[in-house]
């Protein structure tokens, strides 16, 4: 009798202590749950397996990138569904401890390992990064940064697009192209640090070069961009070449403690400091505060999350630390402004461009939606997957104010106090 999926859906009820509004569908063909909401495929009891020797976000993830699940339907839908089941229960989440003396909880669990089979637990998926040694090292970082950038210019071609921008963009509209979105975000750092003709700038974390090349083409400033992805560095540098201003643009691979040859009229960090990590982030600012001229400017675009009552809770998202963004972490803007002023900044504008990167995401998923079984071949079916789900449930936690997103500008101002800002310093909008 093909029964799995009615018993996971009843099981997966049990668990909760809630309805699970999602379909469910079996390796067996049985299917179970709300007819007209998103399905969750389990395509095997390796799945069921997975989310007992790792119940929670891990487990799913693993299954997920595994290919043991899949959604069919409204993507965003399900995902919006299962976050408030699995990510978003807060204190309305039973303990592991008090579930466990709910007798029918006990019962859940023994029937899931009944369906489940074998009791061994299935092997992480070889996309999961192995973890060893401390955080924040040249060396982690390194490897960290290694991970997530040296997937293959190629699928980030697809992802990105032709402006290869790896952050949020900035949208006249949701009907902009991402391509005009992104320069207008390119254009908007440039206004800001107030870049001018025979300048210096620092672009720190410079991806693709796209920033460095906006700024030396558009604004005429000599940049030193640096990152620490060697695939990175090869392909900003061939366009460099390609757009005949290695006159005017350098690119390093080269930590951010490296970096001697200040001082600079300007530093850009786009996307850079969510990997710096909360214990070196002090020390992240004051080494830019020392790079900078007195009156140079910092742009720093950064993701925030919400604060929370006791941040002593915190802990860094497991499917975003296992697959994404190894060692990456996410504070408060007002955490973030509270370092820059202890290195010394004087914090003049605080932007926050939430929705921004909502849009933003949502296209980088259309675009690898569109050139799937490309970028499979360029990476890995498990790469895709863990692709195609972190983008999706970012834009979600953007849209949701889970998280956010800010460009924070900030001066050396010297120290008799004349910062170099306008009167009206919002004269980019």
């Amino acid at each position: 009798m093909a029964d799995a999926a009615p018993r996971l859906h009843a099981l997966v009820e049990q668990l909760l202590g809630a309805p699970f509004p999602m379909r469910v569908r079996a390796w067996d063909g049985s299917q179970a749950g709300p007819p007209d909401a998103p399905t969750l495929v389990v395509r095997n009891r390796r799945a069921v397996r997975r989310l007992l020797f790792k119940p929670g976000e891990l487990g799913l993830a693993r299954a997920w990138v595994a290919g043991d699940v899949e959604i069919e339907g409204d993507l965003y839908a399900a995902l919006d569904l299962l976050s408030g089941l699995v990510w978003e229960r807060g204190e309305d989440a039973r303990t592991l401890t008090e579930a466990l003396r709910d007798p029918q909880f006990r019962a859940a669990v023994r029937g899931l390992l009944k369906l489940a089979g074998l009791p061994l637990p299935p092997a992480p998926p070889q996309e999961e990064v192995r973890r060893t040694g401390h955080l924040h090292t040249r060396r982690t970082d390194r490897r960290a940064i290694s991970h997530h950038y040296d997937v293959g210019n190629d699928f980030y071609e697809i992802v990105l697009g032709p402006s290869m921008v790896y952050s949020c963009a900035y949208w006249e509209s949701p009907d902009s192209t991402l391509e005009a979105a992104q320069r207008d975000k390119l254009e908007l750092v440039c206004r800001k640090l107030a870049l001018t003709p025979g300048q210096r700038l620092l672009d720190v974390g410079c991806g693709w070069g796209s920033m460095a090349i906006h700024a030396a083409r558009d604004h005429g400033v000599n940049v030193v961009g640096i990152t620490l992805s060697q695939e990175q560095a090869a392909y900003a540098r061939k366009r460099v070449a390609d757009a005949g201003l290695t006159d005017k643009v350098e690119i390093r691979v080269q930590d951010y403690r490296d970096v001697t040859d200040g001082p600079f009229d300007a530093i850009s960090s786009i996307g850079m400091a969510e990997h710096v990590g909360a214990e070196r982030y002090l020390a992240y600012a004051r080494a830019l505060h020392a790079l900078l001229r007195p009156g140079g400017r910092l742009l720093n675009h950064q993701i925030a999350r919400r604060p929370q009552s006791d941040e002593t809770t915190y802990h860094v998202d497991e499917f975003i630390d296992a697959y994404v963004f190894p060692d990456g972490e996410l504070a408060p803007v007002g955490t973030t402004v509270t370092q820059l002023e202890r290195a010394g900044f004087e914090v003049r504008d605080v932007e926050s461009i939430r929705e921004h990167y909502a849009l933003t995401l949502r296209q980088w998923v259309t675009r690898l939606e569109a050139d799937w079984a490309h970028a499979v071949r360029l990476t890995s079916p498990g790469r895709a997957r863990v692709w195609r789900l972190y983008m999706a449930a970012c834009a979600l936690a953007f849209e949701r104010n889970r998280i956010g997103v800010n460009q924070v500008l900030a001066v050396r101002t010297p120290a008799g106090g004349a910062s170099g800002m306008p009167l009206r310093a919002r004269t980019w909008n």
